[in-house]
Formats: C-alpha cells, sequence, structure tokens
C-alpha cells in the first residue's frame, strides 16, 4: 500500500491495541538501480534481526512467535521492488501482515509493541501534500488522487460516475432560440447534483486541496448547482475525457500545481513572520519539540529532508551521531516523523517546505497558538 491509503479509519485501526507482540520493521529503500541492489540483502537482515528479538523475548510465546513469524515470511515474499520508494513499512501481528512503500526515508528498525509503529506512515503522508483533482464533463467525472507530482485515478470514494441518460436535443433548443448546450439540460444538472454530493463525502472523509479540471460550462454548472467548486483553490477550464490519462491531466494542472505551491510557501512564510513579530514563534528542534509537547503550536513548517538522531535528556533533544549512537533507549532515530505525527494528533497544521527555506530557524520552526 501507499500513503494514499492511509485514511484516518485506517490510521485508527492501526493504532488500535493489540495481542503482543505486534511486530513492526522499517527500513530504508532505493526507487532504481544499481542502488537499488542492497534492498534485498538489507530486508533478509532486518528480519533475521527480527526473529532473533522474538526468540529472546520471554513475553512471547512459541505460538505467537510462529505465528508472527509466518506473517512475516509472508509479506517478505509479496515485497515488490518495482514498487519501492524511499521507506519500506511492513507491519505483521498473528493474524495478518501490511507492506507499506513510503516516499520518505526511515531508520531501519525493529520493534515489538501492542500497537503497530505509525509515526513514519504519518509523516510520509503529510510530506507528500495530497490534494485531489476532479475531472469532469456532461459525459464523465473522475476523481484523481495526486502526491507531489504523482497522479493515480481513484475509485474507492464513489467515483468515476457517467449520468444515467442524457436528453440532448440541439435542434430543439435551436427552435426555441436557447444555445444548443448540453449543460442546460435537467439531466446534465441532476448528474452535476450528485457528482457534488460523492464530491463531499470524498472530501469530508479525506480533506484535501481541490483542483477542477472542466470545460468552462461544465465548471460554471458545477458551481451553480452545489458547494465544492466554492472551495477548489485552482479551476483549470481545459476538457477532459474519461480516457485522459494521468500525464495528460498532469500537463494541464502543471502551471495550477505550481501557482498553489508558491502561494502557500508565501502563506507560510507571512504566518511565520507574524509570529516573530508577535513573539508566538519557535524555532528550531529542541523547541518545537516543547511546543507541540505543550500542545502550544498551531503551525509546524519542516523542510523536506530535515532528519536528525538525537537523545531525549531532561525533556530536552540533544543532537547524537547517528553512526556511533549511545546504547540508550532514549535516542530517537526519526525524531522529525515523531513530531510531526504528536503535531498532527494535537490538530496542529504540518507543512514541508522546500530544503534551506528554514535555514535561518534550525530546519524547522513553528507558529504557536499561545
Amino acid at each position: 500500500m501507499d500513503t494514499d491509503a492511509l485514511t484516518a479509519e485506517t490510521l485508527q485501526k492501526l493504532r488500535a491495541t493489540r495481542p503482543y507482540p505486534a511486530l513492526s520493521l522499517t527500513m530504508p529503500t532505493h526507487r532504481r538501480a544499481p542502488d537499488n541492489v542492497q534492498d534485498a540483502a538489507r530486508l533478509r537482515n532486518l528480519v533475521a534481526a527480527a526473529n532473533t528479538r522474538l526468540k529472546a523475548d520471554e513475553r512471547v510465546t512459541r505460538e505467537a512467535r510462529d505465528s508472527v513469524t509466518a506473517q512475516m515470511d509472508r509479506a517478505v515474499a509479496e515485497v515488490n521492488q518495482r514498487s519501492a520508494l524511499e521507506g519500506l513499512v511492513i507491519l505483521a501481528d498473528a493474524d495478518e501482515y501490511q507492506i507499506w512503500y513510503l516516499p520518505r526515508t526511515v531508520p531501519e528498525r525493529v520493534v515489538l509493541s501492542d500497537s503497530y509503529l505509525t509515526r513514519n506512515l504519518v509523516a510520509a503522508k503529510a510530506g507528500a501534500r495530497p490534494y485531489w483533482v476532479l475531472g469532469v464533463s456532461a459525459e464523465h467525472a473522475t476523481l484523481w488522487s495526486g502526491a507531489d507530482d504523482d497522479l493515480r485515478e481513484d475509485d474507492g470514494h464513489g467515483f468515476p460516475l457517467s449520468p444515467q441518460h442524457v436528453n440532448f436535443d440541439p435542434e430543439r433548443q435551436a427552435r426555441s432560440g436557447d444555445a444548443p448546450s448540453i449543460y442546460v439540460s435537467e439531466d446534465t444538472r441532476h448528474f452535476f447534483r450528485k457528482v457534488d454530493g460523492t464530491l463531499r463525502a470524498a472530501l469530508a472523509a479525506d480533506p484535501r486541496p481541490l483542483f477542477l479540471v472542466g470545460l468552462p460550462p461544465a465548471l460554471a454548472l458545477l458551481e451553480e448547482v452545489g458547494e465544492c467548486a466554492g472551495t477548489a483553490v485552482s479551476k483549470v477550464a481545459k476538457g477532459t475525457t474519461s480516457e485522459t490519462s494521468a500525464p495528460e491531466l498532469l500537463r494541464l494542472l502543471a502551471p495550477a500545481l505550481e501557482d498553489w505551491r508558491a502561494q502557500s510557501a508565501a502563506t507560510v512564510r507571512k504566518r511565520l513572520d507574524d509570529a516573530r513579530s508577535g513573539k508566538s514563534f519557535a524555532g528550531g528542534l529542541d523547541e518545537v519539540w516543547a511546543a507541540v509537547r505543550e500542545r502550544r503550536a498551531g503551525l509546524v513548517a519542516v523542510e523536506e529532508h530535515f532528519r536528525r538522531t538525537v537523545e531525549v535528556t531532561d525533556e530536552h533533544l540533544e543532537p547524537v551521531d547517528p553512526a556511533n549512537p549511545p546504547p540508550d533507549d532514549r535516542v530517537r532515530e526519526d525524531i522529525v516523523d515523531e513530531l510531526v505525527e504528536a503535531a498532527l494528533d494535537t490538530g496542529c497544521e504540518v507543512v514541508f517546505c522546500a530544503d534551506d527555506s528554514l535555514a535561518e530557524h534550525g530546519r524547522i520552526a513553528a507558529a504557536l497558538r499561545f
């Protein structure tokens, strides 16, 4: 699975308490050769480490160990190197396994607990900056899921849709003096109301910025009969069909996506500047970590590839050398992902920024609620 599948409902299930041990394996991966040659061997070593941990843990019965090991082995056999991104997460308990391919690197780690490790999944989804794209016309409505420059058709929220019938007679409209347009048909209006209702449900289940793509009459009608068009961050007046491919749609969207990203970055800069002026600002990993723990952060901005290995001492974060970390359970190899998950859990907004854009603030900053 990829981060598109990480809905609020799925996350809640992953975080649910389950019989010990729930096994979480995480490791960095590579998209392309020759770097990805090492991934298979690295995964085998990680599985061997997991088996060692399971055998050494006195809380794990033989029956539970055998069941979890069997699920883990099934997952490993199913890992597809061609689907690899920057990170791999395997989750397994006695009854199931899941494989997650993440567009964000993760540390190499084996975790045994009574719930799955989710921080890397949450941070990867937040970092992907997901958005929705609706391609609409009188003949079809297709919903696409986007993340950065990756676009995939979504079939999990009631789409695609097409009208059951179209009662369109341009000759009759011409005789009555109306412009021959299918968009004045009551059938089309009914179809667009259905599109709007289905789209509202999708946005409620997974809120994201929305882009609309369609001919001007289609966009105008969708706005007239529904609610979603008014919330769109951009409307691209270009025609699409049910056969429009993801690369074709991305080309149509490219200027709108670029504008959206530029406006989003400018908005974040202004909010952080306002926070500094109002003395409600935190900069640097330690300050932002404290603000998130105290539920004071309203916005956290972090550079896309910012990573740190730290040791938690007296409620503060001390940098450590990741190549030579102390043998201490207080060491956090993925403190940024942990911070992102904790921030989102408090209702804080988290945005990822271009590398070096927050260099003067220690690569991470927050605007505080109070």
